[in-house]
């Protein structure tokens, strides 16, 4: 059996590396001629834009997936003519839109952020006045990492800020005022059979993702409920087939969601080492109609992210529990090159285990930051 991938991300090499073991081959798709995929798979090089490129991948495979969602959503409809795509096209086009997906999860009785959306600066000026200061402004498409975002702090900012976003196509929101960030990974099968991993905690430094840790506090039992109930209707509406991330804002115990993504998730990287089941081996099993494996924590684990500068090897794997995955990128500042999922049988023993590894990524350590 033979997978295509659009996309030839580090989120693509671990679906390669998830589905190996089950006897698949992958085949990506990607502009770019270097990515870390190719350096495990095969990999053809074409614009997303060109039949001729979706063609060639469609006559090497059995089915066809996505590892990001900035592909068009013209790609997936026409690949979808030749072969089975999940998940839908459909799911994509809503998800690449940020007010599109807000609609939606209000069609669905899910609460999200006051939004406004913006294509002129008199729309700007009318949101700013309607949700007030501070408030973000964003792209609505083909933001991640920090970008396509600016946080406009008083009138005088509005207009600077517009015109560095492109001046169309945006949303207005208020800067929410929230405890913590949480995001859950959930996985429907072609059976319409539906699982959810643990509520994951994550931190985010300059926009970008720094570390992610599964609740184990007895508390979290309430919030994961609801959050799996709001990833159900989603799933369920779109007849949804693989990997759904939904990220919330948590606002005095009140889950917000503040974006989707149709697809396996950094935050989910610790599911690798930390959960019986990977979220890359159920977003595979999902669309092969194969039953999903189980979502339950392995112990207690943290994954942080490898940012901008290469790690020091040795120093990660001296500490018990490390588990390291580097994408073969070349470093510069803000990249993600790799992470580190750290594993312990106790919360006690990754905390202690965490403060060797946070040293020597030269980051703030996780659990220490939620406690403080």
């Amino acid at each position: 059996m033979r997978i295509g991938v659009l996309g030839g991300g580090q989120l693509g090499r671990m679906l390669a590396l998830a589905g190996v073991p089950l006897g698949l081959r992958f085949v990506f798709e990607d502009p770019a001629a270097e990515t870390p995929a190719q350096l495990i798979a095969e990999q053809i090089v074409g614009a997303y834009e060109d039949q001729d490129v979706h063609h060639s991948l469609a006559e090497r495979v059995d089915l066809v997936t996505y590892e990001f969602e900035n592909v068009p959503v013209a790609a997936l409809y026409h690949l979808a003519e030749h072969r089975p795509v999940f998940p839908v096209p459909q799911a994509l086009g809503i998800m690449q839109d940020r007010a599109k997906e807000k609609r939606l999860c209000e069609q669905l009785a899910i609460p999200v952020p006051p939004f406004r959306k913006v294509e002129t600066l008199d729309q700007l000026r009318a949101a700013a006045a309607d949700l007030g200061f501070p408030l973000m402004l964003k792209t609505r498409y083909a933001g991640y990492d920090g970008r396509g975002q600016r946080r406009v702090d008083e009138p005088a900012a509005l207009e600077p800020a517009f015109s560095a976003l492109g001046g169309r196509l945006l949303l207005a929101e208020p800067v929410v005022p929230f405890a913590r960030e949480l995001s859950l990974i959930a996985v429907r099968g072609r059976d319409g059979v539906c699982a959810a991993y643990p509520l994951t905690e994550n931190h985010h430094q300059d926009g970008i993702l720094r570390w992610s840790r599964p609740l184990t506090d007895a508390g979290a039992v309430e919030q994961q409920t609801v959050a799996e109930t709001y990833a159900r209707r989603v799933l369920e509406h779109l007849g949804y087939v693989g990997v759904v991330t939904l990220e919330f804002f948590e606002v005095g115990g009140v889950l917000l969601v503040n974006e989707m993504a149709p697809r396996v998730h950094n935050s989910g990287h610790w599911t690798i080492e930390g959960a019986a089941t990977s979220q890359f081996e159920n977003h595979l099993r999902a669309g092969l109609g194969w039953p999903l494996g189980p979502t339950t924590r392995r112990g207690f684990s943290v994954m942080m992210n490898i940012i901008g500068t290469e790690p020091d090897v040795a120093r990660i794997l001296a500490v018990p529990g490390a588990h390291l995955h580097l994408y073969g990128k070349d470093a510069r500042p803000h990249r993600k090159l790799g992470h580190v999922t750290l594993v312990a049988e106790t919360a006690e023993q990754l905390r202690a285990q965490e403060l060797r590894l946070a040293a020597g990524l030269a980051a703030s350590p996780p659990l220490a930051a939620a406690t403080a």
